[in-house]
Parts: structure tokens; sequence; C-alpha cells
């Protein structure tokens, strides 16, 4: 049976305005990075990108190196879009990147122009697209001058291949720096893509100065600490204190970061949230970015974060009493 979107799919989702420009994004956005490239099955992540979209999330972020392996994911979401999504093309705003690997070679990865074009004409092929929403240079190229990598991506734009440009995993001053670049080039700098979470705020020193000031918007990757802001992770915790027998790194599995994660859990339970969707509520804070980026494995994830801010806004006693819970808790490797 063909699919057709639900007619109610704009009714509950929050749109945020990207930095100044006219672009609006959910507050929730679908990321590909893991679970839909080619070694999972197709219909398992065709589900997820149809509900995604009848839950009113427009916005799916990909890049070349998605997987694995590298470019199947890109794959798969041209599958689904064109044998679903092809007709709703107008309102679907679609992301790739490029700079990481993808191919042997002195131009298969990094900043240089022979590479972002390439990888973006490869992208377009993968996905069945003319053009992209979002083309970001996935991370500084410390050898480019940023001349190069900033006019590739205004090329980009020039040549009808992306309507906007981002970065992504750019430092405070890189990205003044680029986003003058871009300007000066006739292609401002849309948005910026950062790590960022609870248990990861880096771009409170100086990142989110920067993207205020250059009308800059953002979407966070990793905005659940990559599985660590989940009772799932800590209920791990908890059983390893427990047995003693340690498969994660010994300095996760402490008495304080445990009562620090099921204090966090406490809040959530009190707003009526879990703890994925208090991290997900907090990362879009006033003063925080425009979207965050999920990943999913299975639809219930996506319809669990898609309700993040039914809830309501967090109160400026709820975020103090937060900001005591994460004094301290810091994101580790496990």
């Amino acid at each position: 049976m063909p699919y057709q979107a639900k007619d109610n799919r704009y009714d509950t989702m929050q749109y945020n305005r990207c930095g100044k420009s006219g672009v609006k994004l959910p507050a929730v956005s679908l990321g590909l990075w893991q679970n839909f490239g080619g070694n999972m099955p197709l219909e398992n992540s065709r589900e997820m990108l149809l509900r995604s979209f009848d839950l009113g999330i427009t916005h799916f972020d990909l890049a070349n190196n998605y997987g694995p392996p590298a470019g199947s994911a890109e794959e798969t979401f041209g599958q689904v879009y064109k044998k679903d999504l092809a007709p709703y093309r107008d309102e679907l705003f679609i992301s790739t990147k490029a700079g990481y690997y993808m191919w042997p070679g002195p131009y298969g990865e990094w900043g240089s122009r022979k590479n972002l074009l390439a990888s973006l004409d490869r992208s377009l092929k993968r996905m069945g697209l003319e053009y992209v929403d979002i083309f970001y240079h996935h991370r500084p190229d410390p050898d480019t001058p940023l001349e190069e990598s900033m006019s590739a991506l205004a090329q980009a734009v020039k040549q009808g291949k992306a309507l906007y440009v981002g970065l992504s995993n750019y430092g405070p001053e890189e990205t003044r720096q680029a986003a003058e670049i871009l300007r000066s080039l006739g292609t401002p700098l849309l948005v910026h893509q950062p790590n960022y979470s609870m248990l990861k705020r880096w771009i409170e020193d100086g990142l989110q100065d920067v993207l205020d000031e250059q009308g800059v918007g953002s979407v966070a990757f990793c905005p659940l600490g990559r599985g660590q802001l989940t009772g799932k992770y800590i209920d791990k915790l908890e059983a390893e204190q427990k047995s003693g027998v340690l498969t994660l790194k010994p300095h996760a599995v402490t008495p304080e970061r445990i009562a620090k994660l099921r204090g966090l859990e406490a809040i959530a339970a009190r707003r009526g949230q879990s703890l994925p969707q208090l991290a997900l509520a907090w990362a879009l804070r006033e003063g925080g970015v425009t979207s965050v980026l999920i990943g999913a494995s299975r639809v219930s994830q996506i319809e669990e974060n898609a309700a993040a801010l039914h809830a309501g806004p967090l109160t400026a006693d709820e975020l103090v009493e937060i900001d005591g819970m994460l004094e301290g808790l810091a994101d580790v490797p496990w």
C-alpha cells in the first residue's frame, strides 16, 4: 500500500528558527549515523523514517561516511525517498556532510575543494536527489586553507546542489573565521553541528557566543551522551557495581556517578518524563540549541524522543537543580 503521510504531522512538533535565517527546524531531528546502514534491515529503517515524518520530524541528517558500510545510510535513505517520500520533497530538510575518509588517495577525505565537491556529487547520486538542504564540512582540515574549504561549500550552493551550508566539529575561532569568509562569498553560514549534551557542555565556553554573534543556528549531535543519559545505561552501572564484574570503565561505575544520574532521572519523573526526554528538553532550553539530533534503532525510541517538549519548558528552579546534579558529572569513555 503506498505511503501517505499523516494529515496531523505538524500538530505537535515544535519548530525553531535556525539562527537569523528563514529556516525553521524541528526541535527533534533524526540522524542516520547508525542503524540505517546496509547491515540493517531496510524495512526497519523505512519504518523509522516514515514514522519520524508522521511525527513532524522533517529534518533528516546524513553524511557520506554513515553506514556501515560507508555510504550505505545514504543509499538506504535514497531507497525510502524514492519509494515513499519523493512527493514530500519540499517538506523535507535533508543534510549531508563530507570531510572524513571515503576513498583512497589524497582526495578521499578532509577539506580540499576536490574532495568536498566530489563527495557531494556521490552523496546526491546515492540518495537520488538533485540537491540537499544543508551541505556540511564535517571537520576542520588543519592543512587546507579555510578559504578553500569555505569556497567549495559556497560553490555547491551556486551550483544548485545545496541550499545552505554548515560546519561540524569546528571550534569557536575557526567558526567565526569560516562564517566571515562565507558571508564575504555571499553564502551565509546557516548552522553548526556540535557534540552537545548535559555531559558535554563545551559549546558554552565560547562557541555559543560566536553562533549568537554570527546569527548561526545549531543542531546538537549525541544529546543523550552516547546513551549515558538513558535508564538502560544507569541500570547497567548499578548491576556492574553490585556484581563487581566490570565491562565498563571503572571510573564510570562509581556510587557518586550513579547517584547523580538517578537524581536526574528523579527530576524527569517529577515532570512526567523519561531521562532521555529530560536530557533533550534541557539541550533545547532557552539559550540551548536549535534542534537535537536523535538516533534510533526502533520506532518507540523516536516516539519517546519526539515527545520531549510535551511536558513544557524547564523552570528556573529545575534548571538550578539540574546544574547541581551535573556538577562533576562528565562524559566518560565506557
